[in-house]
């Protein structure tokens, strides 16, 4: 990246940085810092380097892990359409408190340099506004980050929400914020969000996600969203998120593909079900199946800790908001679900836990 492409009103903590600031700073963090201002710190020495490329490692929370390479020219642009979205000027304040190993967390980083803002770096914990005694402009966050922060979040203007599902309980929560707080949908491979929808300030429930300008979106014939953003990515990324077109820049994400289940040839897409259930449950669960001999697949429930499975069913069955086939035939119980570190559940690991 061009070292000259610094913004002059970039500073960190209200204090501008200039590039030999910023490459002190790095050093700094990595020779003297926490884990995580390591982590920034190698990434800032990665951004300023005459590579037009950069490595990123992807969550794993959808597949395996892998590290794909991204253009440096093409994370600036997404900073861009995040910036002239959200109104960022230059000065404005924003709080880095995600981890800069993944995406979300370097694109943090570079909005700051890019854009000019003022970036307040805290440690990406579950409750980052902890002590926090400032207001920020513009912050991201986990929905653990969020969960934890409910009274805080006021300190941040616009909060974008992104890396794990957000709870039925946690949307109602955000109605009575008074912040400006947006659910974000996105990945490594577009460079985070390239669809918004607000969670608060009037939101009609269930409304779809609007994307960002220079964003083309189809659906192929699996019904799965497909993503032509020329600015942020190469290639055409067809993705496995099944969805609704509500207009040419309008979308309802409805689940995964790979989460289909086929049990006796009715198909059951277990987010729409979980969606449905999460005003039963308190604790965390998602619906999966186990093989079942004459239905091919048995849709169960698995919930998180312990739980009397008589008394849970009887209660699922009371609400009356499932159909006869969504009625899950078994739950099982597991101590702790495999998360991310963003807290997204690692559904085919923690599967294993239940037939280990």
């Amino acid at each position: 990246m061009s070292k000259s492409s610094l913004h002059p009103s970039f500073s960190v903590h209200g204090k501008v940085i200039s590039l030999n600031d910023l490459i002190e700073l790095s050093y700094s963090f990595i020779k003297e810092g926490k884990e995580f201002e390591k982590n920034i710190g190698e990434f800032i020495l990665d951004w300023i380097n005459d590579s037009p490329t950069i490595s990123v490692q992807t969550s794993g929370s959808t597949g395996t892990p892998k590290t794909i390479v991204i253009k440096k020219e093409q994370m600036v642009n997404s900073a861009l359409a995040t910036g002239k979205y959200f109104n960022l000027l230059p000065k404005s304040t924003a709080l880095l408190c995600l981890p800069a190993t993944y995406i979300a967390g370097k694109m943090m980083l570079v909005r700051a340099m890019m854009l000019g803002l003022d970036l307040h770096i805290v440690s990406p914990s579950s409750k980052p506004l902890e002590g926090v005694n400032r207001n920020f402009d513009f912050g991201a966050m986990v929905p653990l980050q969020v969960d934890n922060s409910i009274e805080n979040l006021h300190r941040i203007k616009n909060l974008i929400i992104g890396g794990a599902p957000i709870s039925t309980a946690l949307r109602n929560e955000l109605k009575n914020v008074s912040n400006a707080s947006y659910e974000t949908y996105g990945m490594t491979e577009t460079i985070t969000h390239i669809a918004v929808k607000p969670l608060n300030k009037g939101a009609v429930e269930n409304i779809p996600f609007s994307i960002l300008p220079d964003v083309i979106i189809t659906k192929d014939d699996r019904g799965c969203l497909v993503i032509n953003a020329p600015k942020v990515s190469d290639d055409t990324i067809v993705t496995n998120d099944v969805v609704e077109l509500i207009s040419d820049t309008e979308f309802k994400w409805l689940g995964r593909f790979d989460n289909i289940i086929n049990s006796g040839g009715i198909k059951l897409n277990p987010e729409q079900i979980e969606s449905k259930l999460s005003n039963v449950l308190e604790q965390a669960f998602f619906i999966n199946s186990v093989f079942d001999a004459k239905l091919g697949e048995q849709l169960i429930l698995v919930v998180e800790g312990t739980a009397n499975v008589a008394s849970l069913m009887k209660d699922i069955v009371a609400e009356n908001v499932l159909s006869k086939y969504e009625i899950p035939r078994q739950i099982k119980t597991i101590p702790v679900f495999v998360r991310t570190e963003s807290g997204k559940v690692r559904r085919r690991e923690t599967m294993t836990l239940l037939k280990a």
